[in-house]
């Protein structure tokens, strides 16, 4: 008897508990869509209401704490796509490593990971120390696999480069040449194993010269088909093996070593099924590669932005390979290795738009919520797909949006979804460096107002409840409760950042947060500081259409998920 009515008044006062901080966290969420893509076509308004739905009993996935990463790549100038040649000298051949745009941009991630790779990494020959022989550049040739010769990596570049990460603060993976010492047949499939002698000489000069080295991966989508080039799964996860075995050699005594990271390809469930299996006790992290949007000279690209549909079906890789990994028994886990979206290069004033930002978004998203800990996107600069553009290294919005993320995503992830409309995408996070919920809402239709109640599911006793049937169980239950109308508690404070498109075109690389230009100063490099707009958490959200809001909302006590 006594012990039900200590679980009743422990009931009581945790309902009021959830009272007040649902109250405070400000849970019904108005969304009012108000603007248009800019265009001149005269469009109809109007009005729908949804529900976001967020399970807080625990969390469904656990992001590094550093999830965000882009990459660097080996293409020169001479790479060219549909006729367009948009590399530049973003290759980490020739970047210039003083520039003070490109240096504090990675440094306002304090860490950024960043992933050097991608299709010539299988080309390339490592200078060594006991080799005076010149580096080779890679030069076009169409007779060659990928169009080009074979290119070298100086070490005075390698130790330049490493001196730059260091002053970035960057963490680096590194990914090596898998094809060395393989064959390769006409239809491209490898015979033999990989020789790992060149790449062994990088990574003992490496450790020598005491440079930090957050992973080594091997290869450049050679799993499955492969592109140019495919190597067996049972042998791939041979070769893997061969280079746990060399780190462990090399970093012998080392309290903490870099991880081992492969196939760095795209997924294709068989091929991955095999590889982890035989590969699973050296290989710690698993990457495959995103690029679902198809070619960069599509001319439909923003309509599968703009498609849910379209969207969703990007989740089929990451469930597989969740699914392979959960029935691995390894402790293997998954990393998006590369993601640029659209391939070859990508596309101008679209995948360096704002309009990307609702598929890179919705892929950091979708992807953590199926535990994936790492997402790299192609490329930091470089192409039409840089986070950083290739001739200015002026940040294009992506970079914005991908620094928010960084900064306000933690690494609880909370199933979340949404009810109503199918043209707004929702995914909620505990906070990163507060107690609360920050909700990312991606807005994808263009006139269309969506009034959002917020239920809370599995709160207390698998229970789910809306904000207004706590507080009116409050006030029957309780009258002389702790919930304030107009009290402290009322005041608690929820922050806002909405990124739309300058004049509210999609295909601008001007983004505004909270209605004002985002520009960095390119005479000092300084990446601008992005301040929220801080309203009462009672107060109504407002989002205007193709717009992207995070709304970081504070509560009093920490949510079961959040422990």
């Amino acid at each position: 008897m006594g012990s039900s009515a200590t679980d009743a008044r422990n009931s009581d006062t945790l309902l009021y508990d959830m009272a007040s901080v649902l109250k405070i966290m400000g849970l019904s969420l108005w969304l009012y869509l108000a603007s248009s893509q800019g265009s001149t076509t005269t469009h109809v308004f109007s009005e729908v209401n949804g529900t976001v739905h967020i399970d807080v009993s625990s969390s469904i996935g656990f992001t590094d704490e550093n999830f965000i990463c882009a990459t660097m790549d080996w293409w020169p100038p001479t790479k060219c796509d549909y006729g367009t040649c948009s590399w530049g000298t973003a290759s980490l051949l020739n970047l210039d490593l003083s520039n003070k745009i490109l240096v504090n941009a990675i440094r306002a991630f304090s860490p950024l990971k960043i992933r050097i790779g991608g299709t010539l990494q299988d080309k390339v020959i490592y200078q060594t120390a006991d080799d005076p022989t010149p580096c080779s550049q890679f030069l076009r040739n169409s007779s060659e696999m990928f169009g080009f010769t074979q290119g070298c990596l100086p070490l005075s570049r390698w130790d330049d480069l490493n001196n730059f990460f260091n002053m970035t603060g960057a963490e680096i993976i590194f990914g090596l040449n898998a094809l060395n010492g393989r064959t390769i047949g006409s239809d491209g499939s490898c015979t033999g194993a990989w020789n790992s002698s060149n790449a062994e000489s990088l990574i003992r000069h490496t450790v020598n010269s005491g440079y930090t080295i957050y992973g080594w991966e091997l290869g450049n989508e050679l799993s499955g088909r492969g592109i140019g080039a495919s190597v067996a799964a049972e042998q791939y996860a041979s070769d893997i093996i061969t280079l746990q075995k060399t780190v462990q050699d090399i970093y012998k005594g080392f309290e903490t070593k870099p991880l081992v990271l492969g196939p760095g390809g795209f997924f294709d469930a068989n091929w991955f099924t095999k590889f982890v299996k035989g590969a699973a006790n050296s290989l710690q992290v698993v990457t495959h590669h995103i690029y679902n949007l198809g070619p960069g000279v599509d001319d439909h690209l923003i309509e599968k932005i703009l498609d849910p549909s379209y969207l969703d079906g990007g989740a089929q890789p990451f469930r597989d390979l969740q699914k392979i990994l959960n029935s691995s028994g390894s402790s293997t886990v998954a990393w998006v290795g590369e993601a640029g979206g659209a391939y070859n290069s990508g596309r101008d004033r679209v995948t360096n738009a704002f309009v990307f930002s609702f598929w890179y978004l919705d892929q950091l998203g979708m992807s953590s919520s199926y535990d994936s800990k790492t997402y790299c996107r192609q490329s930091l600069i470089g192409g039409n797909y840089g986070l950083l553009d290739t001739n200015t290294y002026v940040p294009n919005p992506d970079y914005y949006s991908a620094l928010l993320w960084h900064r306000l995503m933690g690494r609880n992830v909370l199933s979340t979804s949404f009810e109503g409309t199918k043209k707004i995408r929702a995914y909620a996070h505990c906070s990163k460096n507060s107690i609360g919920i920050t909700l990312v809402l991606i807005n994808l239709d263009k006139a269309t107002t969506v009034e959002v109640g917020v239920s809370i599911e599995k709160l207390m006793s698998n229970k789910t409840l809306t904000v207004e049937q706590i507080v009116e169980q409050t006030r029957n239950t309780n009258p002389t409760s702790r919930y304030k109308h107009n009290g402290e508690n009322e005041m608690m404070m929820r922050e806002e950042y909405h990124l739309t498109a300058k004049d509210g075109d999609l295909h601008s690389q001007t983004m505004l947060l909270n209605g004002e230009i985002i520009k960095v100063n390119t005479s000092s490099g300084i990446i601008p500081p992005l301040v929220p707009r801080r309203v009462i958490s009672s107060e109504p959200i407002t989002v205007a259409p193709f717009s992207i809001l995070f709304a970081q909302i504070p509560s009093s006590i920490q949510l079961p998920a959040c422990k």
